[in-house]
């Protein structure tokens, strides 16, 4: 990067912009570019610089007080982005992800590096188009061939960075991009293995300056994208490539986009320019850079030529780029202008890409409040629900009527209240095989009503969360397609259980076993299932009503109506106890998934809103 006599500076975007002077092109190449201000030094590019508005307009802003302060504040905001996760597949995932993986990377590699230290080298990208020469460009400016070229595509499949020997160390992994391998090779850098950096050493390459040759942003390879842009999020200075075939496609202009939303430093080089129309293509490609807002930025061209050999550019194609280069990286003003002006647009950026983050993670937890609450309403509507169909008499039907009717029919039920002397009562009663089997049956409807309030529960649930994208496939990845296998069994022994503590109820009932048990003796079993089937909404009155005498006015006669109000109170409660953990359990499956899920919370958002706070306050 030998510099070569008398050529116009490079201006950056908002400075005034001399007409290039015509001397200073040869025929192969073009530039248009002014001259650069002086700028204090790097070490105070944290404290000092102008904000600069999409399409440059500068805006003055103060000083950093404290680089300590601020290396505080940027640590605590990457340990936070670090230990931020997205529920995989929820709204908020995808963009939140990527911001992440983008402002982290950034921080990490570009920002906490030149904050602890002043005299970090200059790392110049060269950037863009497969195809446009990128490089034969590098080799060209180094003064040697360090990269390989050639007509396959992508040529570079590993980053060739070029630096003086005694800059070596600094991009070792300790300090640049420490998670990417990387090999030193001296020479000629032949390609290497994807996603390693190649370190080529050179005598050529001037001390503290670097040029880094990166994967195509337009590459056929996908993981090449996020490869270049991780080097270009890295770098000082951008010289972006594209071709008089490629400069108008997309991808082309999302990068420049961002290098301007950013106030990168850059310069913008069109290779492959014919000369036929070629003031055209120039009027044209110039447009687009005024229309993006990138009319700041440094230009050239490289006309379409054959004058290659071993690797480099011949005569003096490039030499504008090189000059241009020389000018930044030979001047400590302008070099420091262009990194503190990359610099500082990168920490201006995070007031939006932050804030940004933040968004995604109250994306995410919206998304997985949704989901909680579709659960819980469901649930809790299935639970509202078996409560009501325990009382309106609804389950006193199909079987279970007619085994009452069997009972009352034979005289079983009303031997076994029978009210016995207490003299004559010898040891327990078997229960008769018909109250038995009515006992079962009520058994069977009540636990048939909780798997079907269980199941609709499910359903209702896995359809809310249908409604949240990304809800189904969460649920699908931890098994939840319906209710538990094992539903059926864990109802029937949860009403067995019931009907129990019912009968337990009634024999532990103070009231009922002073006035009773001064006469009588009875079986408390038959009196339960008689309780129960008050509970169940057993009609009184009506043509629904079976004859003989209701089985709540036998209860009342014998235990008292206070008495037997406790006893039905607590009866039923311990009925909603059982059902609610049985539903519980189901939901708590849902609660899983969403644990599992891995969903950042309302917190993590709000610290990310005060590190941006924090950030620009110390700014």
């Amino acid at each position: 990067m030998t510099r070569p006599p008398a050529v116009p500076e490079a201006t950056g975007p908002g400075e005034s912009q001399p007409t290039p002077a015509a001397h200073a092109e040869p025929a192969s190449a073009t530039h248009r570019h002014g001259h650069g201000s002086a700028a204090p030094s790097a070490a105070e590019g944290a404290s000092q610089g102008r904000e600069r508005g999409r399409h440059g307009a500068p805006r003055h802003r103060g000083a950093v007080a404290d680089n300590a302060h601020l290396e505080r504040l940027l640590e605590t905001l990457r340990v936070r982005i670090r230990d931020l996760e997205f529920a995989e597949g929820l709204p908020g995932a995808e963009k939140g992800t990527t911001v992440r993986a983008d402002v982290l990377h950034q921080l990490s590699d570009y920002v906490l590096p030149r904050v602890r230290s002043s005299d970090t080298p200059l790392l110049i990208a060269i950037a863009g188009s497969t195809g446009a020469g990128k490089s034969t460009l590098v080799n060209s400016l180094v003064g040697e061939q360090v990269t390989t070229t050639g007509v396959r595509r992508p040529t570079t499949n590993s980053p060739v960075l070029a630096c003086h020997p005694d800059d070596v160390g600094w991009f070792s992994e300790a300090s640049f991009l420490p998670s990417l391998p990387r090999v030193r090779q001296q020479g000629l850098a032949m390609p290497g293995k994807d996603g390693m950096l190649v370190l080529a050493a050179s005598e050529c390459m001037p001390q503290g300056v670097a040029l880094l040759d990166t994967p195509d942003v337009d590459s056929a390879v996908a993981a090449h994208h996020e490869f270049a842009a991780k080097f270009l999020d890295a770098a000082d200075l951008w010289v972006f490539v594209t071709t008089s075939r490629r400069y108008a496609d997309a991808r082309v202009w999302e990068f420049l986009q961002v290098a301007r939303d950013r106030d990168t430093s850059l310069a913008v080089v069109l290779s492959r320019v014919p000369r036929r129309g070629r003031q055209q293509l120039l009027d044209h490609f110039g447009a687009m850079l005024d229309a993006n807002g990138l009319q700041h930025a440094a230009q050239f061209t490289i006309s379409e030529t054959d004058q290659i050999a071993d690797g480099r550019f011949t005569a003096n194609t490039v030499d504008p780029i090189r000059s241009y280069l020389a000018d930044v990286a030979g001047d400590l003003a302008q070099r420091d202008t262009v990194s503190r002006r990359t610099f500082i647009g990168v920490l201006d950026s995070f007031r939006t890409r932050v804030p940004e983050l933040a968004k995604q993670v109250e994306t995410q937890v919206e998304a997985g409040a949704k989901l909680a609450a579709g659960a819980e309403t469901a649930f809790s509507t299935a639970l509202t629900d078996i409560e009501e169909d325990t009382r309106d008499g609804s389950l006193l039907r199909g079987n279970v009527l007619a085994r009452w009717q069997d009972v009352t029919a034979s005289g079983e039920l009303v031997r076994s209240l029978r009210l016995r002397s207490k003299r004559k009562a010898k040891g327990g009663t078997e229960t008769p095989a018909r109250v038995q089997a009515l006992e079962q049956a009520v058994c069977d409807a009540v636990a048939a009503l909780i798997v079907s309030g269980v199941e609709s529960a499910v359903e209702d649930a896995l359809h809310r969360w249908s409604a949240v994208p990304g809800g189904a496939m969460l649920a699908e990845r931890h098994g939840i397609s319906g209710a538990s296998e094992d539903i059926a069994r864990r109802a029937r022994a949860t009403v067995a259980e019931w009907q129990q503590e019912v009968t337990r109820l009634i024999a532990s009932d103070g009231v009922a076993k002073r006035s009773v048990a001064r006469f009588v003796t009875y079986d408390g079993e038959a009196f339960g299932l008689v309780l129960i089937l008050g509970l169940l909404g057993f009609p009184t009155s009506g043509s629904a009503a079976p004859r003989g005498t209701p089985p709540q006015r036998l209860l009342k006669a014998l235990f008292g109506a206070e008495s037997l109000r406790n006893i039905e109170a607590s009866a039923r409660q311990e009925l909603h106890e059982r059902i609610s953990a049985v539903l519980a359990a189901e939901q708590q499956r849902f609660t899983d998934a969403l644990t599992a899920a891995a969903l950042p919370d309302e917190d993590h958002a709000v610290q990310l809103y005060q590190a941006t706070y924090d950030l620009e306050i110390t700014r």
